[in-house]
């Protein structure tokens, strides 16, 4: 009989895992999920995982979900009435056609737009954006290409809204929205100025080569667009209504579902079947399936024998060094299995100590900077710049790339913004 206890359902939990991880690699061509699905299924009749506990899993991450779906929806919003238009024509003024001054506010607007939108958003809608902006003023496109993927990942830290991560941990770490904002400041700070350093010196000799400009892109027109500040009011005041809404107990789903349906009415009373299609395509049902079912497939490996390994690897408190390691092991996770199962895997090992939460997510956030496979907006954002380059004739970004940059930024971005949560910790 399979169990979690024994070797062979050991195995088998791990299988269905590394299965499932695969399936992610061709999300592309195939839905993860028409995996995940069945093998999630697979699992629970092979009594590796019970119906009762499955369920509760998904239950408990319901929430989470639904928040995620609201915000894809307003990020769909702010892309179809021009937010992020009107960003990249910012780009390219502020710029004065200086790439050393386009990747500082690359830096800046990236980091904003991953802290309130997620970086699924700064992945998708603004790697064009800045990579269009960087042909027309005839900067060199790799540094502001890989600025993208890196404060996509970096810059998720900050809030519980800024990536899913997050949000799958923001209950394990008994912190209200201001209080882990709060506590996560200073390692978002640390960490994006530690980046961007490195980003300067690594990139030193494309910042100062040039090319021909493009004539301006769809994204960067010469007459710059309107400015949609109805819009940006609307999303200061969600934020607002996030931290509001706390302390009464209403969920943040609840606050993201009624954002999501007054970003979307203006749309829906123009035109309702258009603005109901383009809801429906950006709440990416199989996605959402997806990490429905992720929750379920973890939980063999994570009550089996190689949780209880990881668990005895994991420090009791939140000291400089107990941080550190859950940093460091959680990044390396994030590297091996993909940070969303590292995520999953590791919340209940840690949740004994809400430092040591937040340092797990500092790991499983940073870390996939080191290489493709460590997050999905990895993936995305190579899938991105593949075709981006395909269309232009150039060469895309290569993994030894990627991983040069990444070997040079993890160890010293993280460290920083372990250091600094550390502090933050000590004066509370």
């Amino acid at each position: 009989m399979l169990t979690t206890d024994n070797v062979a359902g050991c195995l088998v939990g791990v299988v269905a895992l590394v299965v499932v991880i695969a399936a992610t690699l061709a999300a592309q061509r195939v839905p993860a999920v028409v995996v995940a699905a069945p093998v999630a299924v697979l699992l629970v009749a092979l009594g590796l995982t019970d119906l009762d506990a499955a369920v509760a899993e998904v239950v408990t991450m319901a929430p989470t979900i639904g928040f995620l779906a609201a915000m894809l929806v307003i990020a769909e919003v702010c892309a179809r009435e021009g937010v992020f238009g009107w960003v990249g024509s910012v780009l390219a003024g502020w710029s004065r056609g200086s790439p050393h001054r386009l990747l500082r506010i690359v830096f800046v607007v990236a980091a904003m737009t991953t802290a309130i939108l997620s970086l699924d958003t700064t992945i998708v809608l603004l790697t064009p954006v800045a990579v269009a902006t960087a042909r027309h003023i005839g900067a060199r496109v790799t540094p502001v290409a890989f600025s993208s993927a890196h404060l996509a990942n970096t810059a998720s830290t900050l809030m519980p809204v800024s990536n899913l991560t997050n949000l799958l941990a923001f209950s394990a770490t008994g912190l209200g929205f201001l209080g882990f904002t709060g506590l996560m400041a200073a390692p978002w700070v640390a960490g994006i100025v530690v980046e961007y350093l490195i980003f300067r010196w690594f990139f030193a000799d494309a910042l100062r080569e040039t090319t021909p400009p493009d004539v301006p892109a769809p994204d960067t027109p010469d007459a710059p667009p309107r400015r949609p500040t109805l819009l940006l009011v609307a999303l200061a005041l969600l934020l607002v209504a996030f931290v509001v809404a706390e302390p009464f107990g209403v969920p943040l789903a609840v606050v993201a579902g009624v954002g999501a349906a007054i970003f979307a009415l203006p749309g829906l009373i123009r035109s309702p079947l258009p603005a109901l299609r383009d809801a429906a395509v950006a709440v990416n049902i199989p996605f959402l399936g997806f990490v429905a079912t992720l929750g379920v497939v973890i939980l063999p490996v994570r009550n089996g024998p190689l949780g209880d390994w990881i668990s005895r690897l994991i420090p009791s408190s939140s000291t400089l060094l107990g941080i550190l390691t859950v940093a460091v092991l959680a990044a390396v996770l994030a590297n091996l299995v993909n940070n969303l199962p590292a995520t999953l895997l590791l919340i209940p090992l840690v949740a004994h100590d809400p430092g040591l939460v937040l340092a797990m997510l500092l790991g499983v956030n940073i870390g996939p900077n080191l290489a493709y496979f460590g997050s999905l907006a990895n993936l995305l954002w190579r899938e991105i710049m593949h075709r981006d380059t395909m269309h232009r004739d150039t060469a895309a970004p290569t993994s030894r790339e990627y991983l040069r940059l990444g070997a040079l930024t993890v160890p010293v971005t993280l460290g920083a913004a372990v250091v600094a949560l550390w502090a933050g910790l000590q004066l509370r």
